[in-house]
Formats: structure tokens, sequence, C-alpha cells
């Protein structure tokens, strides 16, 4: 029959106890309040129920002398947990172990299939370059253009690609179309340069002056040709201006608006000033305010001072101001004199450069044919 919790409550004893199961046995003690482990094992729960009772008097003490004796802790209980535990533990480590094993194995696998492919592809490689013939191929590189140099390297890349050229026999197919300054360039180039195609382009780049001022003025100057469409037209304008930016490792914002400011500055600077910010090649707009402040103070007074050489030596000469080489109203003047009163003060250096210069423009019979103002030498 079930089991009746309020009845064994009632009227208990060990007779019932014992036929309890665990599951039933629990119910009591949770009853009872008493405290117990859920992985004790069910004697042990079974005697605590009954020292409970004999506890409250509800059972005989003798009652403990009968009753099956139970370790009074849980070192049992406790070292089985342990144990599986321990082995529960170890299935963990050994199927860590087996996926490690199984990543290892895979990667190694890949490693050999990609050895495998690297030393199939370079063989390849060497294949073809033993049997590239490059006289085969040196018709398909394009004419070469000294006043459009970075098309033309533009040009023979994507043949080079597309064509599949050995990249170790671009320098020597390039070379072949090379022309004016561009051939003297490769000459002077060592033999180990000669063979790597960076190297090459590069050095015939600068050669073609190829810097951020080219850059620059193809930038400002380049103009819409009538066979172009627009969309041809800002292509080409947006590369021009890429190819400023880059020059000048233009890479942020901040950069990008120096780059502009300095050379609006320069736009609006007389030629002297601009010839020096270029010549120090400053890139800040600060110091290229600096650079111009110094440049204006250093070159001040040699300025002021020519200027007024100059005025003066173009300034008419009143003694022979009038096309008739007769004396003005100066002649009174100090330093100056007549050919009347030759004898009376002696014509100053100035006086005798205009005196030669009179006699060199009379003819034979010393009339004066025509002279107009006489300026300085």
């Amino acid at each position: 029959m079930p089991f009746n919790l309020d009845k064994f409550v009632a009227s208990p004893s060990v007779e019932e106890l014992d036929s309890l199961k665990k599951s039933e046995i629990v119910k009591v003690a949770k009853h009872y309040g008493i405290e117990f482990q859920p992985l004790m094992r069910k004697d042990e729960i079974k005697r605590y129920v009954l020292e409970y009772l004999v506890d409250e008097g509800v059972l005989p003490s003798t009652v403990l002398e009968t009753a099956i004796t139970v370790p009074t802790d849980n070192t049992f209980e406790l070292k089985r947990l342990e144990i599986e535990m321990n082995k529960e533990i170890r299935l963990k480590e050994m199927e860590r172990e087996r996926e490690r094993e199984e990543r290892e194995r895979k990667k190694e696998k890949e490693e050999r299939e990609m050895q495998k492919e690297r030393e199939e592809r370079e063989e390849r490689e060497r294949r073809e370059t033993r049997g590239f013939d490059v006289s085969k191929h040196v018709k398909f590189v394009p004419k070469f253009q000294e006043d459009n140099v970075e098309k033309f390297f533009n040009h023979f890349e994507k043949l080079g690609e597309q064509l599949k050229w050995p990249r170790d026999k671009w320098s020597i197919l390039i070379q072949s179309n090379f022309t004016g300054k561009a051939q003297e360039v490769y000459s002077a180039l060592s033999i180990e340069d000669s063979m790597d195609y960076d190297k090459v382009k590069k050095a015939i780049l600068q050669a073609y002056e190829l810097v951020p001022e080219a850059y620059r003025q193809k930038f400002r100057k380049y103009r819409k040709a009538d066979t172009q469409t627009y969309v041809e037209f800002a292509y080409q304008k947006e590369r021009h201006f890429d190819r400023w930016c880059a020059s000048k490792k233009v890479s942020t914002f901040d950069t990008l608006r120096q780059l502009m400011l300095v050379e609006e500055f320069k736009r609006c600077v007389n030629d002297d000033i601009k010839t020096h910010l270029e010549e120090n090649k400053a890139d800040n707009l600060k110091e290229v305010a600096n650079l111009a402040d110094q440049y204006a103070l250093t070159h001040k007074f040699g300025k002021v001072g020519q200027t007024q050489n100059k005025g003066q030596f173009n300034r008419p000469n009143k003694k022979y101001g009038n096309s008739s080489g007769t004396t003005g109203n100066s002649g009174s003047q100090s330093g100056s004199i007549s050919p009347t009163n030759s004898g009376k003060k002696q014509p100053d250096s100035s006086r005798q450069k205009n005196d030669q210069f009179l006699s060199q423009k009379r003819p034979h019979n010393g009339k004066l044919l025509h002279i107009g103002k006489i300026k300085g030498d």
C-alpha cells in the first residue's frame, strides 16, 4: 500500500521505517527538519531519523543498538565521488588531446599541400622562364613615350600581367624600347640594378623630373581635349591629383590642408621668393611664411640701392637735354661748362663721357646730326 506520512508520524516504529524506500525516508527526514546530504545513502538518512526520534523520546534508545551501523561521515561517498570526478576529468583531457592531435594532423596536411603547390608553381615558373623567349615577346612591348612616361609604364605592367611575362624578364623587355634620356639612364645603371624592374622604373621617372612640382603642374595645367569625354577628362584629372598627393605623401586631412595652403601662398608671392621657397622644400605654411620673411629681410637693402641707382641712371641729362645740342638753363650750375667758357672750369667725369658720346655722333663736317635724350652708361 502507498506510504502515508501522517500515519507514520502519528505512530512511528523501527519496523515501519525499515520497510520504507529511500525517497520515503527522505520525506520523513524533511518532515522532522533533519539536515542531510542528498548524496547520502538510504541507511545513513535512516540512522539520522532514528537518532532524532530517540532524542525526542519517541523511540527508546535501544533501537540504535539493533539498527544497522553505518559510518557517521561521508568519507567513502566522497571518495567515490572523487574517483568519478577524476575519471570524468581524464576523459575530458583525453578528448581534448585527441582534438589537438587532430588539428595538428590537419594543419600538417594543409602545410604539406601548400608546400607541394608552392614547389609545383616554382617548378612551373622555372620551366616557363627557361623556355621564355624574349625576342618573341619584344614586339608586344608598347612604344616608349617621353612625353608620357607614366602612361608607358602602366601600359607595360598591364601587358606583363595579362601575358604572364616572368617579372625577372621585365627589365630586359622594357629596355628594348627606351629612347632619349631613358636610354642614357638605363645605360648608366649597374648590371645588378638594370636587372631589377622596380629600380629601372624609379630611375627613369626621376630622370624625367616627375617630382611633386611636375605632378602639381600637370594637375593644374591639364585641360580637356576635344576627343575626350568629360568622364575621361575627370578620370585623368583625378589621376594627376592623386599622383601629386602621393608624391607629397599626403594621407590625412591636415597634410592635404597644408598642401593647398602652401600652394596658394606660393601663387601670391613674387617669383624670387617662390624660387627660394621651392629650393628649401618647405611643406608647412608657417615654415613657408618664415622663409619668405627671412628672404625679404635679407634682400631688402640691396633692392632699395638697386632702385636708387636705376633712377639716377635713367634721369635725363639736364645739361644736354634738348635735341639741338646747345646748353639749357642749367649751364650756370656748378660743374657745368659750355663750349665758349671751357677755359674757366674743367668738366667733370659725366661731362667727359657726354662729350665723348657727342664726338662719336658728329659727322666729318663737324655738324651734329641728331641727339635725343642722353643717358648715362
